[in-house]
């Protein structure tokens, strides 16, 4: 009876742990859904507030609010063409880490712009943008360039591809073209034995 008493309990602790383990992945996977989604309200906000600061806010603040969605719209364009095809071609995985470290870059650039946003003397903008206007065209052209790079490298695994199976196929339908008459449709040795033997007759 005890024997039995202590299986159950076995059984009950056991089904608690599961439950336990259960819950706190069952919550971790809600927070990082919750997490994800946040952060991708937060990105649709701030570029929605971008580019009504760049069409209706005219001059350097305009200006200010243009230069930081073309370096989001290009750091997230570079980011996700990179991840879409990692899984395919590991040799991007060295491009990721490149991307990670301009991002700080990218980070470092888009605080400065985003202060400058609240700077009264509009002089003092004015006199910042070129300097900032280019080290913008840096990061986003180096960004470019590994988007590009992978875009080529996918395309050209695409036609090699395409030119090897290309290459199959033809070989194949030379192969089923050419074929040799099967055993049934030749006459057998004791067919043509029979046939001379009537002959004789």
């Amino acid at each position: 009876m005890v024997a039995v008493f202590g299986v159950l309990a076995l059984v009950l602790l056991a089904a608690v742990v599961l439950g336990v383990v259960a819950a706190v992945k069952t919550v971790r996977a809600v927070r990082r859904g919750v997490e994800r989604t946040s952060a991708q309200a937060r990105r649709v906000v701030e570029e929605t507030t971008l580019k009504a600061k760049k069409y209706g806010q005219p001059g350097a603040l305009g200006e200010l609010a243009s230069l930081r969605l073309e370096l989001r719209e290009s750091m997230i364009g570079t980011r996700q063409a990179l991840e879409a095809g990692v899984a395919a071609d590991p040799a991007l995985r060295e491009a990721l880490g490149l991307l990670d470290r301009l991002r700080e870059h990218a980070h470092c650039l888009d605080d400065e712009l985003r202060l400058l946003e609240r700077e009264p003397d509009r002089g003092r903008i004015a006199a910042r943008l070129p300097e900032l206007r280019q080290r913008t065209e840096r990061v986003t052209h180096s960004a470019d360039s590994l988007r590009w790079a992978a875009q080529d490298r996918a395309r050209q695994f695409g036609d090699d591809e395409l030119a090897a199976l290309g290459r199959e196929i033809e070989l194949e339908a030379g192969a089923l073209r050419h074929w040799v008459p099967t055993e049934v449709d030749a006459p057998t040795r004791s067919e043509l034995d029979q046939g001379q033997s009537r002959g004789r007759r």
